[in-house]
């Protein structure tokens, strides 16, 4: 990923691209005020794509964007809830999830199919469809190419700030942007998470294309993230491409096809690390990079299980360089390691050459990982290929803020 391929637009956001509005209000499902429904809309249909959460209990909503997407590929409405998952509650969150599209789809005059819905929040309660209904039917209202802060405040939940960025790329001798927005802080761990994702484009792709590109850029953005573990019901990332600033269809044959992946990447990385960053109770993110292994997978699977060790994210939070917390991390990965050749540094820091101890200034490790920033690096020496993952630490508020999540 080259940045000199892309400009960061730093007043941008998913109303940026060419095509679109959003909008968002508070219809109740929220005890504070904070906006609570909110939709992207495009002008014409958009060419779709998905990813979904691993997740064997998927929420209603989810069933419904497939249906919606497998219908012809094209959206032309994206609807969101925050406050409630409408997750684990039956046939009647089928319906109500169905209700939603339906009621979407009328009051902007377009077919159902053209709307995705996804919902989150507490699990496993019905939605208040009347005043889901009654917000539904003022959102049109609040539409706007200016509407993309009230869209990122519709779908926080625990997150403490709004997570939305934008880049320009050129293709074939026009500006094309691609921007995205995003939520999620908490139940956060690699295979998707309680996250959701929006990107929108104004490139043209066929949704073929589109789908391609998502899942191969998620691989190693969205499903390189872990705040703790757990893996929700809900997640999703939903991509539209309205095709309104020209430059000619996009592929993989296309002249200035990297560029545009490496914004697009861009974009998907930003967003996952900020989610990472804004892990609940977190002080720092933390990346871990893992190099020489045999294998992809070996990489990811090694990088995924440190950045998921809570010993690991515990020792950064106290600013602790125990570094005998990450070498268990990577022997437990149940992957291949050569167990005399594995370097750690933590920073610029080495603390394990060969897999032997090296004398470090312990101070200066402290003094190191007190920082916002915390990178771990991990050499195999046994091959190639790379990953790299990305979390945070585990700290006193975290438990705080999911010992009394629904009250």
């Amino acid at each position: 990923m080259k940045k000199d391929q892309f400009t960061v637009v730093t007043d941008g956001g998913i109303t940026t691209p060419k095509g679109f509005r959003a909008g968002g209000l508070h219809c109740g499902l929220k005890k504070t005020e904070r906006n609570d429904l909110g939709v992207i809309v495009a002008d014409e249909p958009a060419a779709a794509a998905a990813v979904y959460t691993l997740n064997a209990f998927q929420a209603a909503p989810l069933k419904v964007t497939k249906e919606s997407i497998g219908a012809g590929g094209r959206l032309q409405a994206m609807l969101v809830n925050s406050g409630n998952a409408n997750a684990c509650t039956g046939q009647q969150g089928e319906e109500d999830a169905r209700r939603m599209r339906a009621e979407m789809a009328r009051v902007l005059g377009i077919d159902e199919h053209l709307v995705g819905v996804t919902s989150t929040g507490v699990i496993g309660e019905l939605l208040p469809m009347e005043k889901v209904e009654a917000g539904i039917a003022l959102l049109p209202e609040k539409l706007s190419a200016a509407g993309s802060d009230d869209f990122c405040q519709a779908i926080l939940t625990t997150d403490l700030v709004r997570k939305m960025v934008c880049v320009s790329v050129t293709v074939g001798g026009e500006t094309v942007h691609i921007a995205g927005a995003a939520k999620g802080s908490g139940m956060i761990h690699p295979n998707m998470a309680t996250m959701l994702g929006f990107l929108t484009t104004d490139a043209e792709l066929d949704a073929e294309q589109l789908q391609a590109l998502l899942g191969e850029v998620t691989d190693t953005t969205f499903n390189m993230i872990t705040v703790d573990g757990d893996t929700s019901t809900n997640d999703m990332v939903v991509a539209m491409a309205s095709g309104r600033a020209g430059g000619g269809k996009l592929t993989p044959q296309h002249p200035h096809w990297e560029a545009y992946k490496a914004g697009f990447r861009y974009v998907s990385e930003y967003l996952a690390k900020a989610i990472a960053r804004d892990g609940e109770g977190a002080t720092k993110l933390i990346e871990v990079q893992v190099a020489g292994a045999e294998s992809l997978e070996a990489a990811r699977a090694i990088a995924k299980t440190v950045i998921g060790s809570s010993l690991v994210k515990s020792a950064c939070f106290g600013a602790d360089a125990n570094w005998g917390r990450i070498i268990a991390a990577v022997g437990r990965a149940g992957q291949q390691v050569n167990t005399e050749t594995v370097d750690i540094r933590l920073g610029d820091i080495s603390v394990l050459e060969q897999s032997r101890p090296v004398r470090f200034d312990e101070e200066r490790a402290e003094e190191y990982l007190k920082g916002e920033l915390v990178q771990i690096f991990v050499n195999l020496h046994m091959g190639e290929q790379q990953a790299t993952a990305w979390g945070c630490d585990l700290t006193y508020d975290y438990v705080r803020i999911n010992a009394a999540y629904r009250t």
